[in-house]
């Protein structure tokens, strides 16, 4: 949150886990709140339970805990969650590695959209109506998803 009018600080420093750690010695919050942040707050938070950090200093977090977070960014239990409750979802793969995309294409058809985990704002993404972009798409979405995570 950079918003000074919401905000009761606000810090302009690289978000990582070793600042997000300096920050909390600091302000000793009890809570914290990663839905207004966007993905990369989520990310963060996801890394800080990951990591210990909130357990060490006790410290909750609100909105959205972090089995809420992982459930809905990560593609697979997203889709797992849905199938349990009963809604109707596209076609969809799962690729983790690039040499997975073709057959995933010959399986889903175009157009295709492609959506990486964990991006900021659909970094990564879009919608291939050829094959050609579909590829292009694809090799983007896994160059930006290894600049991304933590």
């Amino acid at each position: 949150m950079t918003d000074p009018e919401i905000a009761d600080k606000t810090y302009i420093e690289p978000i990582t886990i070793e600042v997000l750690e300096e920050v909390i010695k600091k302000e000793k919050p009890d809570a914290i709140l990663p839905t207004m942040g966007g993905q990369t707050a989520l990310n963060l938070a996801i890394k800080a339970e990951e990591n210990g950090l909130l357990k060490k200093y006790k410290i909750e977090l609100i909105g959205a805990n972090s089995k809420a977070i992982a459930n809905a960014e990560d593609r697979k239990k997203f889709r797992k969650n849905m199938f349990e409750i009963g809604l109707d979802l596209p076609k969809s793969e799962i690729i983790k590695i690039l040499t997975k995309a073709a057959k995933s294409l010959r399986k889903i058809g175009l157009p295709a959209i492609i959506r990486p985990s964990f991006t900021l704002g659909g970094l990564g993404g879009g919608i291939a109506k050829t094959k050609k972009e579909f590829f292009k798409i694809v090799k983007q979405g896994f160059m930006n998803l290894q600049k991304i995570r933590f």
